[in-house]
């Protein structure tokens, strides 16, 4: 990572840039754990247990490792995201605009991924070590173990420095109450806040925090009930390259 950026992203993942949570891929491969790594995600995104807890929890309800062959057929069968978001990784590559997948998903579901192409290079990755393979192939020059919801902003943090990317160009964007402390970490270094499909537990920790979301993007799920995976769908995540391109000139 020597190239010179003019700005930086740094995104969840899971129900942020795509319509899936970090467990699916076990829950497709045992799908008896479906409702228990259900509770499991929605106890850590609400801030009730640590991500460290929950992970403790997953270890002891797998009965085995996720071997790559399951990752595969998981993928195979299930990979998307939401709509513009490979173009909007393109797009930023194009402009100098370092992008980065900061996220408690694991890394050997984004080994498998990049190993299969299915989404295009990025620089860095920040993920959880849960399930990670030996494997290098198509892998990110620059990989940040996440053991907990707060080493997003730290690795954040620590990409930015490396890179003298000041805090006035750095993007953070998250959707959920485990995004918290990254969204508290930015509005104090003076970064800009997306909400990206808010959900009430996000919206609810910065309001608590006194954290001004500077904007709200897709779906505002702190202001309606239900999930609308269609409607999800036609967000087009392109449109940000407006603001994106507001903040880089700035």
């Amino acid at each position: 990572m020597i190239k010179h950026y003019k700005a930086m992203v740094s995104s969840d993942w899971n129900e942020c840039l795509a319509p899936c949570g970090p467990f699916d891929c076990i829950s497709f491969a045992y799908p008896r754990l479906e409702a228990e790594l259900a509770d499991v995600f929605r106890q850590y995104t609400g801030n009730f247990i640590s991500l460290g807890e929950a992970a403790g929890q997953i270890r002891e309800l797998l009965p085995d490792p996720i071997t790559p062959d399951q990752m595969d057929a998981y993928l195979d069968e299930s990979f998307t995201t939401y709509t513009g978001v490979p173009e909007l990784i393109e797009w930023c590559a194009s402009n100098s605009i370092l992008f980065m997948i900061n996220t408690t998903g694991m890394i050997g579901y984004f080994q498998r991924i990049f190993a299969k192409s299915l989404l295009p290079p990025v620089p860095v990755i920040s993920a959880h070590p849960m399930i990670r393979y030996p494997e290098k192939s198509g892998m990110p020059p620059q990989i940040y173990e996440l053991f907990e919801t707060r080493d997003k902003s730290k690795n954040t943090d620590e990409v930015a420095r490396s890179l003298a990317i000041p805090a006035a160009k750095t993007i953070l964007l998250g959707d959920s109450g485990g995004d918290g402390p990254h969204f508290e970490w930015g509005a104090a270094a003076g970064a800009y806040l997306i909400g990206s499909m808010t959900k009430p537990s996000l919206d609810n920790y910065c309001r608590e925090k006194n954290i001004e979301i500077n904007l709200r993007f897709g779906l505002d799920y702190s202001r309606r009930e239900k999930r609308n995976s269609q409607e999800e769908s036609q967000v087009n995540f392109m449109v940000l390259t407006t603001t994106i391109k507001e903040i880089v000139n700035r």
